[in-house]
């Protein structure tokens, strides 16, 4: 099991934020180690989407971004199907260091993170852990398959 994770900071990075928006926003990913062979790494999009469904911000994508035998890595991000409609389409590619920590403009209520894997000769998996915005708590989900444990805390 490996286990990621995203610390991303409102308050350090805007003096003129609202004092409601001063949070801290912690993501930790486990990606499980599949037996087998053929093992190949997932690409994982975590992303911030409403409550309706409507991307809001791309917090990292973690994919290979040098060639090798198999082609260019950015070809295969589509696989993450529903990041790469929301989202990863009206992206510049390739994909090297998401503005993500820039959450200081994002307005207090409710959000849902979204943690999407896809893996050659595996899976493809989403996972989906509504939180609330400017105000602490904590949420957590696991998956299935391609991801383990998830979990979001927003502290103040």
């Amino acid at each position: 099991m490996r286990k990621l994770s995203l610390a991303l900071s409102a308050a350090a990075l805007s003096a003129a934020a609202a004092p409601a928006l001063a949070s801290d926003l912690t993501v930790s990913i486990e990606i499980p180690r599949i037996a087998g062979a053929s093992y190949h790494r997932p690409y994982v999009a975590v992303w911030i989407e409403r409550p309706d469904n409507t991307a809001v911000r791309t917090l990292a994508v973690w994919y290979q971004q040098t060639a090798n035998q198999e082609g260019d890595g950015k070809d295969w991000l589509k696989d993450m199907r529903t990041w790469w409609r929301r989202a990863g389409r009206a992206m510049t590619l390739p994909v090297d260091g998401v503005p993500g920590t820039r959450l200081s403009n994002l307005p207090a209520g409710d959000y849902v993170m979204v943690v999407e894997a896809a893996r050659e000769l595996g899976g493809r998996e989403v996972v989906r852990i509504p939180f609330r915005w400017g105000a602490a708590n904590t949420a957590r989900a696991t998956g299935s398959t391609e991801l383990g444990a998830v979990s979001v805390a927003v502290t103040r």
